[in-house]
């Protein structure tokens, strides 16, 4: 019986690696969509792509059984000039666009389509509301940037394509990550909460990430958007003191201004400075169950290894 396979974009990326990972001990034979030329491996097999120039090798979708779609430029990369803001809708809509565009060419039917998306969808805001995937959507850069990345799944949800949206959280890993650039940080006992250190830090476990992108291959009945990440009452100055703990002593220094923050970052840095609390009740419900529910365990899980 052959293998089935999953083509993933983005798949040199953080989470792509250990999904890539993940999907081979189980038994899935991959595919990765990659801009350079490069060597295939004995269970990895690399197709070129160039989303700016819309070229696409179309044998890497047709041999596919399933697409797990996580390219797009990383947000918190680079300051918001409005370039750089461009620069991030494209690299998720043009992406989405030249995959959907091979899909209807050969009228090829998948047996899901399952998409990275982000919390970011309920907007750059404070408050207490717990924001299930029935919640408002936000019309700020990242609510209306994520909203066009999911607005183009629905071309190939169209083509009826089982389509899944993850609506991921703060990802902690091991290798990459929000938690590797501030293990320096740490590690010199020089953390601190940021702004108000009220601003809510919905995050995941790249464990739990990878098991809900595979729970989304398994289970036929998940469609639509799907929140991954903890519900819990974390935010960033209960995350700071917990990675302190982690490594061994007491935030002592106060927590960083909010206009210095303002004044590096510019609009960027609402990422750091705004986070709302998220439900992850649906997912849950598909009989998913996170590995990772506790900050301080995850901390240390990523730290050790």
């Amino acid at each position: 019986m052959m293998k089935k396979n999953v083509l993933i974009s983005g798949g040199s990326g953080f989470i792509g690696k250990n999904l890539t990972q993940l999907l081979i001990e189980r038994g899935y034979s991959v595919s990765i969509l990659s801009r350079s030329k490069r060597q295939n491996t004995s269970e990895i097999s690399y197709f070129k792509w160039d989303v700016s120039t819309q070229f696409i090798d179309e044998d890497a979708v047709l041999n596919a059984d399933y697409v797990i779609h996580l390219a797009g430029e990383n947000i918190a990369e680079k300051r918001w000039s409005q370039k750089r803001k461009e620069a991030i809708i494209n690299s998720r809509q043009q992406s989405t666009q030249l995959i959907y565009s091979v899909l209807k060419k050969h009228n090829k039917k998948l047996d899901a389509f399952i998409s990275a998306s982000a919390i970011g969808i309920y907007g750059a805001v404070n408050g207490e509301e717990i924001c299930t995937e029935d919640s408002p959507l936000a019309n700020d850069f990242l609510g209306s940037t994520c909203q066009k990345w999911e607005e183009g799944l629905d071309f190939i949800e169209y083509l009826n394509i089982r389509t899944v949206k993850i609506r991921t959280g703060l990802v902690l890993g091991r290798d990459d990550g929000f938690l590797k650039k501030l293990i320096p940080i740490f590690k010199w006992r020089l953390g601190a909460a940021l702004g108000s250190g009220k601003q809510y830090m919905p995050w995941i476990h790249v464990d739990d990430l990878c098991n809900i992108y595979f729970q989304a291959i398994i289970d036929p009945t998940m469609n639509g958007p799907f929140n991954a990440a903890i519900n819990d009452n974390t935010n960033n100055s209960i995350f700071s003191k917990t990675v302190a703990k982690v490594f061994g002593y007491k935030i002592w220094l106060p927590n960083v201004p909010a206009f210095i923050l303002k004044t590096a970052m510019g609009e960027m840095s609402k990422i750091v400075l705004t986070g709302r609390r998220v439900s992850s009740d649906k997912i849950e419900k598909t009989g998913f169950h996170f590995k990772f529910k506790n900050l301080e365990e995850a901390i240390k899980d990523c730290l050790a290894k």
